[in-house]
């Protein structure tokens, strides 16, 4: 309402400077009802269509439902422009003026009347291309809030695979299986067999936004028995044989890259064991690691902590804990049941938004030609009137762009005079489907 008020005063004072100059007004007592009169069209349409444009913008959007929205604006400003012009019409010549009402729809004021509604009509689709304005910008906000969104979660994807098959991991994997081949090929043999495990399982979850607890626990025992077998007593893990619901669900691959980090980070020996434990806790799985930082390894990037916290936070509100005494080390991952942000579940790609974003473009370029029509005719027919009374070639100008404007409209609305509504598509579709018989006759 604020703005609203502060939108209507600017059109006030506008308007009442252009109605003193364009009536001759000299005194203080003209220049005021010049004030006044503007007051009266700037507030009325301005606050009235600024309703109208609120409660239509409710009901239906400008990007989903744009025919709907426009032909109820069009109709809505129609039926509350013109009977508001004529009755402050009416106001300023019978009672301001003291006219005669019975020459109120004769005459010199037909034209008069005409020039107001016109006026009026320009400032409402001034007021209505605004609101269209502001509802496509916040449109165009969201449609790069979704593709953010999604370059986001690829890159994540693609990081998190990089972290995963660790080079530093598979090098050393492949030192502890060289020395096992000579000195224990059984247990060499079982080694193979797990590597083998863990890197089919990371190509399986790789495109995976989502997977099972109970998977990822299983995946987490085999990498952990990898561990065990290159690290010997050196490493001691918890991990639960069960879960209290076999439909809760975690991003894949999250444990290994906190395990991974654990091992990374910690000294791992005999006189100081690494012990990790996995356990659920109120909606959580929390992993949880004794602190005996490696004095070498200098100051963590956190980017895999990182990762996983970006992973998480576009499929869910819930966020990653993450909890650092000095003693202990512990994660904190939100257990979860299905996707829970809806946006990034939108195939974007497939989604018919692409095409009313374009028609949006469209229709911004026929508010602009309609704005400029309604604010450029009125200017016009009192040039003529003022300048040569004589002759009403305004009405030239009307017309011919008036036909103009009806094509950009039919245009945008995707219609054409002689070959119907939506013939670009209809004639695409009969294109395919002919294309399809030929190659089906093939």
């Amino acid at each position: 309402m604020k703005k609203g008020v502060l939108l209507c005063l600017k059109l006030t004072i506008i308007f009442g400077i252009l109605f003193s100059i364009i009536f001759g007004q000299r005194t203080i007592e003209g220049i005021v009802w010049s004030f006044i009169i503007s007051g009266m069209y700037s507030f009325g349409l301005g606050l009235g269509n600024g309703v109208i444009n609120k409660f239509l913008s409710k009901k239906w959007d400008w990007i989903t439902q744009t025919n709907q929205r426009v032909w109820s604006g069009i109709i809505c400003t129609l039926l509350y422009t013109i009977p508001l012009v004529l009755l402050i019409d009416y106001v300023v010549f019978v009672f301001i003026n003291n006219s005669n009402p019975v020459n109120f729809f004769k005459g010199s004021y037909l034209l008069t009347h005409f020039f107001y509604i016109i006026l009026s009509l320009g400032i409402s689709t001034f007021l209505h291309a605004k609101d269209f304005m502001i509802n496509w910008k916040s449109a165009m906000t969201q449609e790069s809030t979704k593709q953010e969104i999604v370059a986001k979660t690829e890159t994540a994807k693609f990081e998190s695979l990089k972290s995963q098959i660790d080079p530093h991991f598979l090098f050393n994997s492949l030192n502890v299986l060289t020395s096992l081949i000579g000195e224990n090929p059984a247990q060499a043999e079982k080694f193979t067999t797990k590597l083998s495990k863990i890197y089919r399982y990371v190509l399986e979850q790789r495109n995976k936004d989502l997977t099972t607890l109970t998977e990822e626990l299983n995946f987490a025992k085999t990498y952990m028995e990898l561990l065990g077998m290159r690290f010997e007593d050196a490493v001691q893990f918890n991990i639960p044989d069960t879960v209290s619901n076999i439909d809760l669900k975690i991003v894949p691959l999250s444990l290994q890259l906190l395990l991974e980090n654990a091992v990374k980070h910690n000294v791992v020996s005999s006189s100081k064991p690494l012990t990790i434990h996995i356990y659920e806790k109120e909606d959580y799985l929390i992993i949880e690691n004794n602190v005996n930082p490696k004095e070498a390894i200098g100051k963590s990037t956190k980017v895999g902590l990182q990762n996983i916290a970006d992973r998480y936070g576009l499929i869910t509100p819930k966020g990653v804990k993450i909890e650092n005494n000095n003693k202990t080390f512990k994660v904190s991952l939100p257990l979860l049941i299905k996707m829970e942000n809806s946006m990034y579940q939108d195939n974007l790609e497939n989604s018919k938004y692409v095409k009313a974003v374009e028609r949006v473009e469209k229709l911004k370029e026929f508010y602009q030609n309609l704005a400029s029509y309604c604010l450029v005719i009125p200017f016009l027919i009192f040039i003529n009137l003022r300048f040569s009374p004589g002759f009403y070639w305004f009405w030239f100008p009307i017309f011919g762009w008036g036909i103009g404007l009806t094509f950009h409209f039919l245009e945008v609305n995707n219609y054409n005079v002689f070959l119907g509504k939506n013939w670009e598509e209809r004639k695409i579709k009969a294109m395919m489907d002919k294309e399809n018989q030929h190659k089906n006759y093939r």
